[in-house]
């Protein structure tokens, strides 16, 4: 046995002595550790929260990467006073295997999953795309033009209720974490419970009462309802695409069909809404005069009853209208969350290393805030996100009163949308070609010579070539931060092994920030439109409101998204590191599978 070891580690010195450099540009992250050679040598990793991932070698699959990614936890775990990857403290387990085997690059055929999960797993994220494209594209005008609140009310309902909305999401994030695993897993009930109450909710937001002064506290409340209810399923939903599987090709197979059905959810919406209520906005009931307060005044009296007559009956067409799509959207929202129940199976990671006290709430938030990739990650996409929601609040109002596509304004939306779905696939092969990193760039950068296109050039032809290469922005803006947030959360756990359970934090968080400030960038915008004199209901706005529109269409985006792609040149993990990263955390598990084996066996 002696032997054997000697012979095994003079192997691994003359290899280790060949790709020194490569040993050199990893030390400020794994360090070798020689114990006993009575027994066995251990190869300890010390990852801590400081690393920089820019020192990671490329692991250009060499023996030296085989050597570094040998992980055991045993002196790690002594320190802390815990039970250490190899059981009791000062225990040394005889070696199983080979000591420095070659990393197996195929995936764990318990981790595989079906086509059948993935469509499952994809159908239960379409009904919120849904929701959310009727109201990203819909609300502000329905509040302006139907349910006929002020400016400066309209705004206060998407402002307060967006920042409630991401107030809570780090409240459900918490109490996700403190939920105790059941026969359906932990983060499944949350969505089953809360599904019919959304629906309601979402319903009612829709709804125009009959009173009129208290219509302004009606949308408020119910609109903070609907943004409690859809976090305590997003979060839990978002989630839960670290437990469908350990394995890093699997998940981002998973949420590349999570994105497809999104973006096809994001189109349903769309069309639902669109199609369904487009009459009530194509501005029909208009004269050849404007309808407001002036021209009523110097009207005649047959003129001003003709006029009400004609805003009354288009309003109670459009307040039916924008009831039977809501009444659509939610029936959706039942049948796709039932599916994802059914076909869905939530899994613990059962090799993870394990502790006998958990980390507590808050030690973890400050672990997760101060982990570098993650807060990069966000803030980037944090101001991409306020441009894609400038975009789309707008869009309806940009095309009715700026650029003359009231029209066409529905099937532009629809372009867009097919668009993105058609490209999903391709960006999908993409990032797996040539980084997720590049593709965000690449994808994101795409859409802003387009949207001032629109903005100066507004006819139909333009719209409709700009509507098709945005929808390849849409993809890539919706794709990546999904795609790249789990790489976080593997970097994270490998960076703090014993930090388990606290997925949701990344994920609560990250939707928390976006939400707050795409809720700032609305209520400023129709803030904007307030100071700009728009006029409730009326079928042509002043000339400063146009020019309003046409800046948070154009040069507004355009300015968040240069700032978003400035932050994410500094985002830390590449290609390179999440493979590495893959292969380290391959061997934690199968170090913590064999000290399950050697416990039960000492038992």
């Amino acid at each position: 046995m002696a032997a054997y070891s000697s012979r095994v580690l003079t192997e691994e010195q003359e290899e280790l002595r060949a790709s020194t450099a490569g040993v050199h540009a990893a030390r400020s992250h794994i360090h070798f550790q020689p114990l006993a050679r009575t027994a066995q040598w251990q190869v300890t990793l010390t990852h801590t929260r400081s690393h920089s991932h820019a020192h990671f070698i490329t692991p250009a699959h060499t023996q030296a990467h085989a050597y570094s990614c040998r992980l055991t936890h045993g002196v790690s775990a002594m320190s802390k006073g815990e039970k250490g990857a190899h059981g009791s403290p000062g225990k040394i387990s005889k070696p199983s295997e080979p000591l420095f085997p070659k990393p197996s690059h195929q995936t764990d055929l318990s981790q595989k999953l079906s086509i059948c999960s993935k469509l499952c797993f994809a159908i239960g994220g379409a009904p919120k795309e849904v929701a959310a494209s009727a109201t990203a594209f819909f609300l502000q005008i329905y509040l302006l033009d139907v349910a006929q609140i002020n400016p400066f009310q309209a705004s206060m309902v998407l402002f307060i209720g967006k920042v409630w909305g991401a107030v809570n999401d780090p409240v459900v994030g918490f109490f996700i974490t403190k939920s105790r695993w059941t026969k359906i897993g932990r983060l499944m009930p949350w969505m089953l419970g809360c599904t019919p109450f959304l629906v309601v909710s979402y319903v009612c937001l829709w709804f125009v009462p009959p009173f009129i002064s208290g219509r302004f506290v009606w949308y408020l409340g119910f609109y903070c309802l609907y943004q409690t209810l859809i976090t305590c399923f997003h979060v839990p939903y978002s989630a839960l695409t670290m437990f469908l599987s350990t394995d890093q090709k699997e998940r981002d197979s998973a949420t590349a069909y999570r994105m497809t059905m999104e973006v096809l959810g994001t189109l349903l919406g769309a069309a639902i809404q669109g199609q369904i209520v487009a009459s009530a906005h194509t501005l029909k009931h208009c004269p050849t005069h404007n309808v407001s307060a002036g021209y009523l005044g110097n009207s005649s009296g047959a003129e001003v009853v003709e006029s009400v007559v004609r805003v009354q009956a288009y309003l109670s067409q459009a307040k039916e209208l924008y009831m039977i799509a809501a009444g659509v959207i939610g029936g959706v929202f039942l049948i796709c969350t039932f599916v994802m129940f059914l076909g869905v199976k939530e899994r613990d990671d059962l090799y993870a290393p394990k502790t006998e006290k958990q980390i507590p709430f808050r030690q973890a938030f400050v672990l997760v805030m101060r982990h570098g990739p993650y807060f990069t990650l966000t803030a980037a996409f944090l101001f991409i996100t306020v441009a894609v929601q400038l975009i789309q609040s707008n869009f309806v109002l940009f095309c009715t009163y700026a650029a003359d596509l009231k029209d066409h304004f529905q099937n532009i939306v629809l372009t867009i949308l097919v668009s993105a779905v058609v490209s999903i696939p391709l960006w999908q092969w993409f990032l797996e070609r040539f980084g997720k990193k590049t593709a965000a760039f690449c994808g994101i950068t795409w859409i802003m010579p387009f949207t001032m296109m629109l903005v100066f050039i507004p006819n139909v032809v333009v719209a409709y070539v700009v509507a098709v290469s945005s929808g390849l922005s849409v993809a890539a803006s919706l794709l990546l931060p999904w795609s790249m947030l789990p790489d976080v959360v593997d970097d994270f756990r490998l960076a703090n092994p014993y930090c388990k359970g606290h997925e949701a934090i990344f994920y609560s968080f990250y939707v928390f920030f976006t939400k707050f400030a795409a809720g700032i960038s609305l209520g400023v915008s129709t803030l904007c439109l307030e100071f700009a004199g728009y006029d409730t209901g009326a079928c042509k706005q002043p000339e400063p409101v146009v020019y309003t529109l046409k800046l948070l269409m154009g040069a507004t985006p355009v300015a968040f998204i240069i700032v978003g792609l400035l932050i994410l040149l500094l985002y830390p993990i590449s290609e390179d590191v999440r493979r590495r990263n893959k292969l380290c955390l391959e061997e934690l598990r199968k170090q913590s599978s064999r000290t399950m084996v050697e416990d039960l066996n000492l038992a």
